[in-house]
């Protein structure tokens, strides 16, 4: 038997809506805390940016439980995947389960030795109070807190007029008109901001970052939907993976000139379809050796302005400001209106104490999480979409639902503490030694290895069926509908009192 917990879900983006979905279906009941005025996440229409739209096609940006509308293009708009949330969120009841405004001042072990946690709550009026929890389910992701950046005479930048503002806070396009603005930062935030002035009638527009990354258009070739090279299995398999057995590493070397030959490949289409030579901003380092989650879709126009000078492209960052200008690294000066900090979000859990930080994230940052959902020392305790990848929705609700049945010791595959122990171990240090790309984000990056991450998911659940034939497996995208009856193939339980 199973008891109903009483879970708190912290976060109300596409994360904290899988993870609220997955605990409520099971029986228990569900509190969804969201220190925003609505929910949805980087998909609240208060932090997008114009023209943000997904860098996944629909198809892979969806629940399991919930295609996107047919009328949705391959690429969906942010208010688009907003309404999209919103429906989800209603059509389940998550709605009704929800407090907005409402932020997670600390939390606490439960007292007497209870399970659980004890959280104190601050609500809009500034009103803080405490409550019990069974579990917690933190769902914050990683585009939580916006990082920021400090240049000696800001001060002075500002006061002459100057705008200094993170690209979440880029929300009217009208501030670039007739303005010289300002971007730093390489991510597709950045190159979409950057495009965005462009459009707005913007006077200059200057792009500022560390050095030249390679980026994916939308169609490789200009015919090819990117999603059938990169997020298929065959592409993954040319990448080393972890606990890798002698006969796979042997088989590995043995293939390693005909993958070398498709990276290489690859490069040239990307060289000549962007015009990487001509805006010189060829990548110096290989393909391979770079996929992770942050590998930036191309905006579309991005390379053509800056190939005929609309966007200036300048190598280095910030060093400070000079009056109206922005002197950058290398000495260069730019003049500036308005300056856009396209620069991230930090990543880290504040909230909790300082006594678990240490057993979350190690020293050089990276995350000890099993499967990138739970630590087995930081008990009635899950992560839901720290499992970053370009398939964030489908990550999400796949490690929703192995997160309540890991709650509920329901896992075909239940773990025990030393187990996962072992496998954070072993995945540290792949991500250490042998694929250093793996470890950006803390090493919370499933791309590009999201087959192998799903697989061991499905494993763990006890899902009977897990994989289509072996053609659709291999040289097909991932499907959130294939993925359903996966799950509906897994033992059910329901808790009850």
């Amino acid at each position: 038997m199973v008891s109903p917990k009483h879970v708190c879900v912290i976060g109300a983006g596409v994360s904290g809506l899988a993870a609220a979905k997955a605990f409520s279906a099971r029986g228990h009941k569900v509190t969804i805390v969201e220190r925003s005025t609505d929910l949805g996440g980087v998909w609240e229409p208060a932090r997008s940016y114009p023209e943000v739209q997904t860098q996944s096609p629909k198809d892979l940006y969806r629940y399991t439980d919930r295609a996107m509308p047919e009328a949705y293009p391959e690429w969906p708009t942010g208010p688009q995947v907003h309404a999209y949330l919103a429906d989800y969120a209603k059509g389940h009841g998550l709605d009704r389960m929800l407090r907005l405004d409402t932020a997670v001042a600390g939390m606490e072990r439960r007292t007497a030795g209870k399970p659980g946690w004890t959280l104190a709550l601050t609500d809009k009026n500034g009103t803080t109070t405490k409550e019990d929890f069974d579990f917690v389910a933190i769902c914050t992701g990683q585009f939580n807190e916006p990082r920021e950046l400090h240049c000696p005479g800001e001060a002075t930048f500002t006061a002459a007029g100057g705008q200094i503002l993170h690209s979440s806070e880029y929300g009217d396009p009208s501030l670039a008109k007739g303005r010289r603005v300002v971007v730093l930062g390489g991510s597709k935030s950045a190159t979409d901001i950057a495009v965005n002035a462009v459009k707005s009638g913007a006077r200059e527009v200057t792009i500022v970052f560390r050095e030249p990354v390679w980026r994916i258009p939308y169609f490789i070739g200009g015919l090819v939907n990117f999603k059938r090279i990169l997020y298929i299995r065959a592409q993954e398999q040319m990448f080393p993976g972890w606990g890798a057995s002698a006969l796979a590493r042997f088989a590995h070397r043995v293939t390693a000139p005909l993958v070398w030959a498709n990276w290489r490949g690859l490069e040239s289409l990307l060289k000549a379809q962007l015009k990487l030579k001509k805006c010189k901003m060829v990548p110096k380092e290989r393909i391979e050796d770079g996929v992770n989650c942050s590998v930036p879709i191309a905006t579309p126009g991005f390379y053509p302005m800056v190939a005929d000078g609309r966007i200036k492209a300048v190598f280095g960052t910030f060093d400070r400001y000079e009056g109206n200008t922005i002197v950058m690294s290398g000495g260069e000066h730019v003049a500036a209106d308005v300056a856009v900090l396209a620069i991230g979000y930090k990543l880290g859990v504040p909230f909790l104490p300082e006594a678990y930080q240490s057993k979350l994230v190690d020293a050089d940052g990276q995350y000890r999480l099993y499967r990138l959902i739970a630590n087995p020392d930081l008990p009635d305790m899950g992560f839901v979409g720290f499992n970053s990848s370009f398939c964030t929705v489908l990550c999400a609700d796949l490690a929703a639902n192995w997160l309540v049945r890991y709650a509920d010791g329901q896992l075909a595959r239940q773990p025990t503490a030393q187990a996962m122990r072992d496998n954070i171990e072993m995945m540290l240090h792949f991500k250490r030694v042998e694929r250093p790309a793996a470890g950006v984000y803390g090493g919370l990056c499933v791309a590009p290895y999201h087959y192998r991450h799903f697989d061991e998911l499905m494993a763990d659940i006890g899902a009977k069926e897990f994989s289509r034939n072996p053609l659709a497996e291999r040289f097909l995208p991932p499907d959130a509908d294939a993925y359903a009856r996966y799950l509906a193939s897994a033992p059910d339980y329901r808790a009850a009192a």
